[in-house]
């Protein structure tokens, strides 16, 4: 069973957002608006953060991507009393919309703040409405929403590997936002599989994780921009 993990490069990240949008495109994420945003309650499953160091002149700005982490230890499932959110074998945590009640604990339990309510019912432009994504559900009012890897796109890749009798190869199963990073700095795979690239880049000696000290074991690691 594969265990699916990222890496993203902080040298390679320019903070275009390509892989914001691609996400919110690919995954039916609402629009917020103006109001919703002086209210802080905008939705995107992932955010790409502005980090300045450095005093004047020598300022350096760094952007850090950030995704659910989808941590092998997730303390949102252990606080969720219905079981809304889990860790599934191949190291997604899923959330099912259909079983929430809008509690929140899985929100308030998330240390990286990666998981969204959902204040109102979803609001699409009307110019947009005819490219949501028919894999995936829009999202009602009332429940806790979050990235899911595109788990949408691991359902389809089994298909066509079980329809052409192989096994799932690199690259098959590929989130939006790895495949729209156009420098590349997103990798995506399977961390315990030495073959794949990622895992190996999770080894490598720039990578880290977020919080590491809270033990929650994130999947998503980072290489620190080189000196």
């Amino acid at each position: 069973m594969a265990r699916w993990g990222m890496v993203i490069d902080l040298e390679r990240c320019n903070g275009c957002q390509a892989c914001e949008i691609a996400c919110r495109s690919e995954n039916n994420v609402p629009v917020g608006g103006p109001q919703a945003a002086q209210e802080n309650r905008t939705i995107s499953w992932m955010r790409v953060l502005a980090e300045t160091h450095g005093e004047w002149p020598d300022v350096r700005t760094r952007f850090v991507p950030q995704p659910c982490m989808h941590c092998d230890r997730p303390p949102c499932t252990m606080v969720c009393p219905v079981g809304a959110t889990s860790l599934e074998e191949n190291g997604i945590v899923n959330q099912i919309y259909a079983r929430c009640i809008g509690c929140r604990y899985c929100a308030n339990a998330c240390p990286y703040t990666v998981k969204y309510f959902n204040w109102k019912e979803p609001a699409y432009p009307e110019s947009t409405k005819d490219g949501l994504n028919p894999d995936v559900s829009t999202r009602p009012v009332g429940v806790v929403e979050k990235c899911t890897f595109c788990s949408h796109r691991l359902q389809r890749a089994k298909e066509q590997a079980r329809t052409e009798g192989r096994i799932l190869r690199e690259g098959d199963y590929t989130p939006a936002c790895s495949e729209s990073c156009p420098t590349g700095a997103i990798v995506f795979g399977d961390l315990d599989d030495p073959r794949h690239r990622v895992a190996r880049l999770s080894r490598d000696p720039r990578a880290f994780r977020l919080q590491e000290g809270l033990g929650t074991q994130p999947k998503v690691y980072y290489l620190a921009e080189e000196d």
